[in-house]
């Protein structure tokens, strides 16, 4: 609830004499996200520019993306640094509130996208198991064993 208060005041602010030079409010999730990030970085000097050309911010998961292995930021986990009690908003939900219309498309998008993570990492983990009960069932003789702990493969 505060956020959305904070997010109307904000949105409130605007050229009086002409709205159209700015401040401009964008509704999509990745540019609240942009906009936030280009407050805490000094972007008005040439190393704050590049940093902030080096950022890019997407909604959901775009192609390249959706096959690289993702990380969890222990740091960043909601239940780690939210106490239970305390309200939380997400992001997608505040720019939907403020007019941003693509938020069922960015679901749909991610349910295919968690359908097709799923199937690939079923197949994966059964192409694994299989490795290691085939490396299981391969009987060494005692010349190749010697060999393979001559060369470090013990």
């Amino acid at each position: 609830y505060r956020a959305k208060l904070k997010y109307a005041n904000f949105k409130r602010k605007k050229t009086n004499s002409n709205p159209r030079h700015g401040p401009f409010h964008q509704r999509a999730p990745s540019k609240i996200l942009w906009r936030t990030i280009r407050g805490m970085v000094p972007h008005k000097t040439a190393r704050g520019a590049a940093a902030l050309d080096r950022l890019k911010c997407y909604e959901g998961i775009p192609h390249p993306f959706d096959r690289k292995k993702r990380m969890v930021i222990p740091a960043a986990l909601k239940v780690l640094r939210i106490r239970p009690e305390r309200k939380f908003c997400k992001l997608g939900d505040l720019s939907s509130l403020f007019g941003w219309k693509h938020s069922a498309l960015i679901e749909r998008l991610e349910g295919q996208r968690k359908v097709k993570s799923e199937a690939f990492h079923k197949k994966r983990v059964a192409t694994q198991r299989a490795q290691k009960a085939s490396v299981k069932k391969v009987k060494v003789s005692a010349e190749d064993q010697k060999i393979l702990e001559n060369a470090g493969f013990a």
